[in-house]
Formats: C-alpha cells, structure tokens, sequence
C-alpha cells in the first residue's frame, strides 16, 4: 500500500497543489487522496488532537466514502456534488472531488463554506486539477 505522511516528499506538481491551498487562508491542514496514496500537510502553527493514524484513514476510507454516497444522491436530481464540509469540534472540513481523488482541507470554524469552495474549486482549475465527472451513459436516451 502506498503511503505518503506529513513528512515525505510528494511530486512537485503536488506540493504546489497544497501550497495554493494554505495559501487561501485559515487552512490548517491539507490532504489529497488518490486511490491508497495520501499525502497530508498540516500547518506548522496549527496543535491538535486528531493523530496521523486517524486523519491517515479518514482520507483513505471516509472521506471517499462521503463523496461517492454524497455525489450518487446529488447525481439523482440535484445537479452533481460541489463539497462536503464537515462540522467538527474544532474546525471544518472541507471535501472536494478533484481529478483522480479528493482534496480535504481542515478550516477556521469560522469559514462561510460556500464562498471557501468556490475558491477551493479555482486553485483546482488553476492547477489543472478539476473533478472531470464520469462518462456519459451507456444507455440509450430515448
């Protein structure tokens, strides 16, 4: 299973994706998923109580979860998934299809979430990395 912590290096494409993210602001920590890869970052200024193991397997099981169950009911009749925020004790977490996995950022309690993702949403298309959604139907319209 490939892993990647706080601590080991991820590719350069990747870490200019978590430097755009803290640099929107009140984010204290950063992580993309992508299949059983996880690269997480927290803030160095930021203390808290949630383990690497635990955020480890929030981003590999959760948070994907959240999005694939979320984005079904959204695809029904609501117009797709933008987010999923979160509301712990602490902070909020922000979810986020991008191309080939997820973003999740830990916030501000304090952040008005529907302008945060709007802006979450930009650094993913400045970086190339926008949720392409799936292929159309196999069925036939009729």
């Amino acid at each position: 299973m490939a892993r990647t912590t706080y601590t080991e290096l991820a590719s350069p494409e990747a870490e200019r994706l978590v430097d755009a993210f803290f640099a929107l602001g009140h984010v204290g920590y950063v992580a993309l998923g992508r299949g059983q890869e996880v690269l997480m970052r927290s803030h160095p200024d930021i203390v808290t109580e949630t383990t690497p193991e635990s955020n480890f397997y929030e981003e590999l099981l959760v948070n994907p979860t959240l999005l694939t169950l979320a984005g079904q009911r959204g695809g029904l009749d609501c117009g797709g998934l933008g987010y999923i925020a979160v509301g712990y004790g602490g902070f909020i977490e922000m979810i986020m299809r991008m191309k080939n996995g997820h973003v999740s950022l830990g916030v501000s309690p304090k952040t008005q979430v529907g302008e945060f993702a709007k802006r979450m949403q930009a650094v993913l298309e400045q970086h190339g990395a926008t949720y392409l959604p799936a292929a159309p139907s196999l069925l036939a319209k009729t």
